[in-house]
């Protein structure tokens, strides 16, 4: 067991994980509340763009399909804040923290969702980025964070394959599915692209966490990762990434790309316009209305309790 810095110090160099019950620096475990926290908000507050779809689905199979999906985001944001609350905090104070905005939630999800292609395109380019920035997080220093990752990240994979799958039925349909295919493609390209954070110039948490061992790979490099992967799959899909200072580069072996709007970025980051407040009034109503259920469960829970004593 991790006692004092000088062990926990040793740890991180051997590339060994930190379990819960060990000894950690308080900004090591502060910043760990605050990323995994952050996940689990993502993973509760993302159900809501491709959930408003499950009653519109365009056919029994693709309704099936999306509601096992919003109900595997469902799962992950529950590992998660069991994740969290390996660390101090209990379900009830992160909820309450998501609640009144004192913590985030991945600024993606400030976007709308107004088409049937949305679905696809979050599923091939959302959950896309999200596998790019998660499969690292399997090796994280914390234990109980790497070890959730691995069952998230098998059902993310999942996820990218369907959302792939609308938007190539869409490309190799009518000509007005193959442009809302596009049109999809246009409006989830640089909001994914943002979703590996600020340039490592900027990035005020890069280095110290990968360090710790939280990270293990820069918000640039998986960037790029990212783009060279994607770009060949919109070609498949014969859509056009809307970058046009996209082009690959034979010297360095990758593509080259364009900037997006940061500005916009900060925006959304901040929770500004209608959608965030849309989300969390959202997040609120489903939290009231099941009150009733956490209440039955706990008294459920109470009876076999006390019977088995």
């Amino acid at each position: 067991m991790i006692r004092n810095q000088e062990q926990f110090d040793a740890v991180i160099k051997a590339d060994q994980r930190i379990e819960s019950d060990d000894w950690m620096p308080d900004d090591y475990r502060k910043t760990l509340i605050r990323q995994i926290a952050q996940h689990a908000h993502s993973e509760i507050i993302g159900m809501q763009p491709e959930g408003a779809w499950i009653t519109r689905a365009p056919s029994l199979r693709r309704k099936s399909i999306l509601t096992a999906k919003v109900q595997d985001e469902a799962g992950h944001g529950l590992y998660l804040y069991g994740a969290t609350e390996t660390l101090g905090p209990d379900r009830a104070e992160l909820l309450d923290l998501l609640h009144t905005k004192k913590q985030k939630y991945s600024s993606i999800f400030n976007y709308p969702s107004p088409t049937w292609a949305d679905v696809g395109a979050i599923g091939w380019l959302v959950d896309g980025a999200a596998i790019m920035n998660q499969v690292p997080l399997c090796r994280c220093s914390y234990g109980p964070y790497g070890r959730a990752m691995v069952r998230i990240c098998k059902e993310e994979s999942f996820h990218q394959r369907q959302g792939f799958q609308i938007m190539l039925s869409l490309a190799e349909g009518t000509n007005e599915q193959k442009a809302m295919a596009q049109e999809a493609l246009n409006r989830w390209w640089w909001p994914s692209i943002m979703m590996f954070g600020p340039p490592d110039t900027e990035s005020v948490h890069n280095a110290r966490n990968m360090a710790w061992g939280i990270k293990r790979y820069t918000n640039d490099e998986l960037r790029q990762t990212f783009i060279d992967a994607s770009v060949p799959q919109a070609e498949v899909l014969g859509l056009t990434v809307p970058d046009p200072d996209l082009n690959w580069n034979d010297e360095r072996g990758h593509y080259d790309f364009g900037d997006p709007d940061w500005d916009e970025f900060t925006r959304m980051v901040r929770g500004e316009g209608e959608m965030p407040a849309a989300r969390i009034r959202t997040r609120l109503e489903a939290h009231n209305e099941g009150a009733w259920v956490r209440e039955a469960a706990e008294a459920y829970a109470t009876k076999q309790q006390r019977d088995a004593a």
